[in-house]
């Protein structure tokens, strides 16, 4: 069975729209290392890709967040401004046109974009240990 990995919720990717993520993924050593994905949408559909660009490996948004062309049609790169549909990946204008962007497998799975099957790191990153009993709630009326 697949295991899956919640992103976030579907409703915060607007239609026409894209948002970043800064995972941390395992290498082939089990060493963390920053894994900057893009999530796009299109109606109902949803695509993933690693955010670097294929000419040199840079970020998409070098200024954190602005990776989508003005209209809101394509993604772009911020350093030598090339741009890649939303839902293929592909490089239609720029230093690497008919390159397109390392793509990322998603799920749908009740109303979450989930990853499938990557090994990331412990998210929290805290090593907080998981406290044996809980808090007592006392539930009062006026």
């Amino acid at each position: 069975m697949s295991e899956l990995f919640a992103i976030c919720s579907t409703y915060e990717i607007d239609d026409g729209g894209a948002r970043g993520f800064v995972l941390a993924r395992l290498d082939e050593s089990g060493a963390a290392k920053p894994w900057p994905i893009i999530v796009t949408r299109k109606s109902n559909s949803f695509f993933g890709f690693e955010n670097a660009c294929p000419h040199q490996g840079k970020r998409l948004d070098t200024v954190p967040g602005e990776f989508l062309d003005e209209e809101g049609n394509f993604l772009t790169c911020g350093v030598h401004h090339a741009q890649f549909d939303l839902d293929s990946g592909q490089c239609f204008i720029g230093p690497c046109q008919g390159k397109a962007l390392t793509p990322v497998t998603l799920v749908i799975d009740d109303g979450d974009v989930c990853l499938v099957d990557v090994p990331l790191a412990e998210e929290d990153g805290l090593d907080l240990e998981e406290p044996d009993t809980f808090p007592e709630v006392m539930i009062t009326s006026d």
